[in-house]
């Protein structure tokens, strides 16, 4: 899609609204040599007004062109991620392209400056909940090729986003478990706000009703994707005497910390209590037990998310929803006999 260069502000820009030479600009920017205050406020200003992004030598030092990529995601070190990286760089690579990584989190809650634009790369693929909306709608606004995961767009934009079937992959978590009659089902949420984790819940929710089983409060706890967090949830139930016959976590790492705090208390798993995860990330079937999860493919959505990325950035139309399927993937902690 061809960028709509006449939107973007420019460095003489700033320095003509702000009344300083473009030194002074870039030296506010690159927060090196000396300016008044005064003066470094009015850039400040001028740069926000203007909704200006410095420019970064990459384009230029690539003759136009610099075949770079860039990934946003909140968080590094984590095995999703991991899997998610290769499928998005295997096809990048295939097609010529380079991949630059930025973790959000270092990013703060109002980002002057984004390390990866639209002057230092192609495109790029963001990760849930690492951009605001506004940021998003810059981008769009300039027409910038730009795909999301496991994020819908936000309302007006046409942003292509690729995700899974959360909600029909938690049904069938939950159907599962009350196939080999389980009717006590706690649920470990996820993050609160991430669509993913939404959905899940909806789907927990909506099997418990198919089959007649009243939704209990009580029985939902905050997982948080973590298994820190769920070790610490599933610890309280226990401590509440809340009566569990089995757990659906929204993800595996929730599943992993939920079976670390029952095999503390003396629990059995499935015997005791059985666990059903979300994911299937590496580690699940070395579990002790082994995991019963919900396969999302980790590489398909990376994979996908680049397709539809280098579909943009060659002009060409991108689907607005890639929705990938998941299926049960039966282990020892549920289902296995």
């Amino acid at each position: 899609m061809p960028q709509n260069t006449k939107n973007r502000a420019t460095i003489e820009d700033v320095a003509n609204l702000a009344n300083v030479s473009t030194a002074t600009v870039s030296r506010v920017i690159n927060k090196n040599g000396q300016v008044a205050k005064k003066t470094s406020d009015r850039v400040l200003e001028a740069i926000e007004e203007l909704n200006y992004t410095p420019h970064s030598g990459a384009r230029q030092m690539a003759g136009g062109r610099p075949n770079l990529v860039g990934l946003i995601f909140p968080a590094i070190g984590d095995p999703f991620m991991s899997e998610l990286l290769e499928g998005i760089e295997t096809k990048l690579v295939e097609e010529g392209y380079d991949l630059l990584l930025y973790s959000s989190q270092r990013l703060g809650e109002s980002p002057r400056f984004l390390p990866l634009n639209e002057h230092n790369s192609d495109g790029l693929i963001v990760f849930a909940d690492s951009l605001s909306d506004a940021e998003l709608a810059r981008f769009h606004q300039l027409e910038f090729p730009l795909v999301l995961l496991h994020q819908n767009a936000p309302e007006g934009l046409d942003i292509p986003c690729v995700t899974v079937e959360n909600k029909k992959g938690a049904s069938t978590a939950v159907k599962h478990l009350i196939d080999h009659g389980y009717k006590n089902i706690a649920f470990l949420a996820g993050l609160e706000g991430h669509e993913d984790a939404e959905w899940r819940e909806i789907g927990y929710r909506e099997e418990l009703a198919k089959h007649n089983i009243p939704f209990r409060p009580e029985l939902v706890g905050y997982g948080d994707f973590s298994a820190e967090t769920a070790e610490a949830a599933v610890e309280n139930w226990l401590l509440e005497g809340i009566n569990i016959d089995a757990i659906f976590a929204a993800d595996d790492n929730s599943a992993q910390g939920a079976m670390f705090a029952l095999q503390r208390a003396g629990k059995r798993i499935p015997q005791d209590v059985a666990i059903v995860g979300f994911d299937d990330i590496t580690f699940s079937r070395y579990m002790s037990p082994s995991l019963t999860t919900i396969r999302m493919p980790i590489k398909d959505v990376g994979r996908h998310s680049a397709i539809q990325l280098i579909k943009l950035m060659k002009g060409e139309k991108a689907d607005s929803l890639t929705l990938l399927p998941t299926d049960l993937i039966i282990r020892d902690s549920c289902g296995k006999d």
